[in-house]
């Protein structure tokens, strides 16, 4: 490749000034279309620069996108691990952001024991009504303390298969003692969860930012973790870009051996 021309050289400066980093992507549009790699840098760079986020909670956020079986984008996953432990996240904490990326799977769970309560009762079928057990209502008191909140997904659950439940409860409870990730900054990644286009959840980010309200949490860091959310859209020039390198560097290759094969003063015959 040729070497860069002092803009192009200022602009990869203050890319990675702002962005923390400088990957294969990031160069092969620096060559290629360098006005899109300057609006993508303003458009990311804007929630890191406006938001009242730590740095720490910001590469968190991005472990837990990454990480997402939703996405498993290895590469953005190891960067951001690396730029978080930098930051001074500790392992228990990146731990946690895996912990809370597991119980994710859950998602389709809880709509799906949704969608099945109302087309038995569409169907007639009457689900049980009776009062609670009391094991059942201890799970109930259990969560409720937890977490503040009673979603319609955990009563259809407990009511259904109060063992699942209670093993529901143990994956989502976890993570609370130690140097792990304390309750704000647990349900500021759930939001990113939650949020993000992988997999939007409409029902557990609604969940999510009403505990985000009651933890006190700001309405500006909630808008930051759903501006940062849109971010893996970049992913698309991530992979695609060096792709395009790659099949530039071969057609240029192919035209440069055809070239040759030709012999000396048989390009300029007509």
């Amino acid at each position: 490749m040729s070497h860069l021309t002092p803009e192009q050289q200022t602009l990869k400066e203050a890319y990675i000034k702002a962005r923390g980093y400088w990957r294969p992507w990031t160069e092969g549009l620096l060559r290629l279309d360098p006005e899109f790699l300057q609006t993508y840098g303003r458009y990311a760079g804007y929630a890191a620069e406006q938001g009242p986020l730590s740095r720490k909670m910001c590469e968190l956020i991005y472990v837990a996108l990454d990480g997402s079986a939703t996405h498993l984008f290895r590469s953005g996953l190891a960067l951001h691990l690396r730029l978080a432990l930098q930051e001074g996240a500790s392992a228990r904490e990146i731990i946690d952001v895996f912990r809370l990326a597991t119980a994710q799977g859950l998602d389709g769970c809880n709509v799906g024991i949704g969608i099945l309560a109302e087309e038995l009762a569409e169907a007639g079928l009457v689900v049980d009504q009776s009062a609670l057990s009391d094991e059942q209502s201890a799970l109930r008191n259990a969560y409720v303390t937890q977490f503040g909140d009673w979603p319609d997904f955990c009563e259809q659950w407990l009511r259904r298969d109060p063992g699942y439940f209670a093993a529901l409860l143990d994956l989502l409870a976890g993570g609370q003692a130690g140097e792990g990730l304390n309750r704000r900054s647990q349900c500021l990644i759930s939001i990113a969860l939650n949020a993000c286009f992988t997999a939007l959840n409409p029902q557990g980010l609604r969940v999510q930012i009403k505990r985000a309200l009651r933890l006190g949490i700001a309405q500006r860091e909630i808008l930051q973790v759903l501006q940062m959310t849109a971010h893996l859209g970049v992913h698309a020039c991530a992979i695609g870009v060096p792709v395009l390198m790659e099949a530039l560097e071969e057609r240029a290759a192919k035209a440069g051996a055809a070239a040759e094969s030709m012999g000396p003063g048989e390009g300029g015959r007509q």
